[in-house]
C-alpha cells in the first residue's frame, strides 16, 4: 500500500508529511485590541508559538486582523496567523484575503447543507486566490444536526463529519487543509482522530492532523489531560500540530506544549531504537520542574490508562533532587487517572481558554468556582467563555456555567437553561445551589 501524506506551506512554515510538530496558541485578547493583540502576539511568539489564532467573529474583526498582521510584519515578525471563525461563512470568506490560515467549524459554518455547499465553493475560491490553508475544526457537541441525527454525538460522527468534508475539499481539488476532531474528553478524542488516521490510511491519503483536547481547564489538570490526549497520539505517529488548551496566558500554552513534544519525541525514538513498547511502571523520575514531572508522567502512561493496558501504576519521583512525598504522588495519580477517564475522585472541570468573544473574567470564574465545589467527587462542571464554546461543546458537563457578558451569566443543567442573566457576584452560589438541590 502506498499512502500520501500531503504537506503543504502555511506563510514560511511547512505543516503535515515529516515536517517537524508545530505548536500553536490562540489569543485571548479582543481582536479589535490592537495594541494588546499584537502585544499578546509578540509574547507567544518570543516563547515558541509556531502559528497564533486570533477570533474573527465579525468583518471587524477581520479588519483588525489585517492590521495587527501589518504591525507585525512591520516588525519582522511573519509568525503565520489563524483566523477563527465559527458561524458566519462571510467572515470566512472575508478572512480567507488576510490571515495565512483560516479555521472553520463545519458544525455551524451553515444550517441547511446545500447552503454550506454553496458557501463553501466561494470560500475554497478565495482560498485558492490568496494561498490560505483551512482548519476543518470538527468539534464533539457541535457537530451539527443532520451529522447528529445520522450518527449520534459520537467519535464515529465525528469521523464522518470530517470525512464529508474532506471529500469536498479533494472534489475542489484543494489540498492545503488540517482536520482536528476535538473533545473535553480524553476517551472520544483519542478515539475519534485514530478513526479518522484509519480511514485516511485506507484511502491512501493523509492530511495534516491538529491536536487537542478542547476546554481542558487549568493548572495540573489542565495540562494533565492535554497530555494524555496529544501524547497518546503523537506516540503513534498522528499529529502534525497541537495546542494545549488552558484556562490561562497563552505562554503557558506554548510552555506545555514544547514539553509534550519533545518528551513524545524521546519516547518515540526510545520505542525505535530499542523496538519494543516501553513498560512505564515503576519509573523513576527526576524533573527540573512540577511541571516537566506532570507531564512527563501523563505522556508515560496515556495510551496505557486510556486502552486500559494497566489499572494502576507505581512511579519514583524528585524535583531537583528533592523526593516528592507520599501525598503528592498520590495526587498526582488521582488527577492522571481522572484525566484518563478511567477514576473519579474530584469534580471534573471543563473550561474554555477564553478569546476575544469572552466578555467576562473567565479565569477568576473558574477559580471561583473550583473553590466553591471541590467537594462535589464525580460532578462535571463547564465553565465556558461565551455562547461559542457553551451550551453545544460542553456536551460531557453535568452543570455548565456561561457568560452572557455585562456581568450576566446564564447556568445550565446539561443542556437545560436554569437561569439567564444571573449577576456574576451571585451567579457561583446560586450554581451551588442547583447542584445541592439536585443532590437531595
Amino acid at each position: 500500500m502506498s499512502v500520501k501524506k500531503i504537506s503543504f506551506k502555511i506563510g514560511d512554515l511547512t505543516i503535515g508529511g515529516d515536517s517537524p510538530i508545530l505548536i500553536q496558541t490562540m489569543c485571548n485578547t479582543s481582536t479589535n485590541d490592537i495594541e494588546g493583540s499584537v502585544k499578546q502576539c509578540e509574547d507567544v511568539i518570543a516563547q515558541g508559538a509556531d502559528l497564533v489564532r486570533l477570533t474573527t467573529q465579525g468583518v471587524r474583526e477581520v479588519n483588525s486582523l489585517a492590521e495587527i498582521k501589518s504591525i507585525l510584519r512591520g516588525k519582522g515578525i511573519n509568525t503565520p496567523l489563524v483566523a477563527d471563525v465559527h458561524f458566519s461563512s462571510k467572515v470566512a470568506i472575508a478572512a480567507a484575503s488576510v490571515a495565512e490560515k483560516v479555521r472553520i467549524n463545519p458544525g455551524n459554518f451553515a444550517k441547511e447543507h446545500s447552503q454550506a455547499l454553496s458557501e463553501f465553493d466561494i470560500f475554497i475560491s478565495e482560498c485558492k486566490k490568496y494561498g490560505t490553508a483551512v482548519r476543518i475544526g470538527i468539534n464533539h457537541g457541535s457537530l451539527g444536526e443532520r451529522i447528529t441525527n445520522l450518527y449520534g454525538n459520537t467519535p464515529k460522527g465525528m469521523m464522518m463529519a470530517a470525512l464529508e468534508w474532506m471529500d469536498m475539499c479533494i472534489e475542489r481539488d484543494f489540498y492545503n487543509v488540517v482536520f482536528s476532531l476535538k473533545a473535553s474528553n480524553t476517551v472520544v478524542m483519542v478515539e475519534a482522530y485514530r478513526l479518522l488516521m484509519s480511514e485516511m490510511v485506507k484511502r491512501e491519503l493523509i492530511f495534516p492532523i491538529h491536536l487537542g483536547v478542547t476546554e481542558a481547564g487549568c493548572g495540573d489538570t489542565g495540562r494533565m489531560k492535554s497530555a494524555v490526549g496529544i501524547a497518546t497520539l503523537l506516540n503513534e505517529g498522528i499529529g502534525d500540530t497541537i495546542r494545549v488548551s488552558l484556562t490561562e496566558d497563552p505562554v503557558n500554552e506554548i510552555i506545555a506544549g514544547k514539553m509534550i513534544v519533545e518528551k513524545c519525541a524521546k519516547i518515540r525514538t526510545e520505542n525505535r531504537l530499542n523496538n519494543y513498547v516501553k513498560c512505564v511502571d515503576n519509573q523513576i523520575y527526576n524533573a527540573n520542574s512540577w511541571e516537566e514531572l506532570i507531564i512527563s508522567i501523563s505522556c508515560d502512561y496515556s495510551s496505557l490508562l486510556l486502552d486500559k493496558k494497566i489499572d494502576d501504576f507505581k512511579f519514583k519521583a524528585s524535583i531537583n533532587g528533592k523526593e516528592l512525598s507520599e501525598k503528592e504522588i498520590n495526587d498526582i495519580k488521582d488527577d492522571l487517572l481522572q484525566a484518563a477517564r478511567r477514576r473519579f475522585t474530584k469534580p471534573e472541570y471543563i473550561s474554555c481558554p477564553g478569546c476575544g468573544r469572552t466578555l467576562y473574567n473567565l479565569q477568576k470564574s473558574v477559580e471561583d468556582v473550583k473553590k466553591a465545589t471541590a467537594h462535589l467527587k464525580g460532578v462535571t462542571i463547564a465553565i465556558m467563555g461565551c455562547i461559542v464554546n457553551g451550551p453545544g461543546e460542553m456536551a460531557d458537563a453535568d452543570y455548565g456555567y456561561v457568560g452572557e457578558g455585562g456581568g450576566k451569566v446564564t447556568l445550565y443543567r446539561q443542556k437545560e437553561v436554569v437561569a439567564r442573566s444571573v449577576p456574576e457576584d451571585e451567579a457561583v452560589e446560586m450554581l451551588l445551589k442547583i447542584i445541592e438541590s439536585d443532590k437531595k
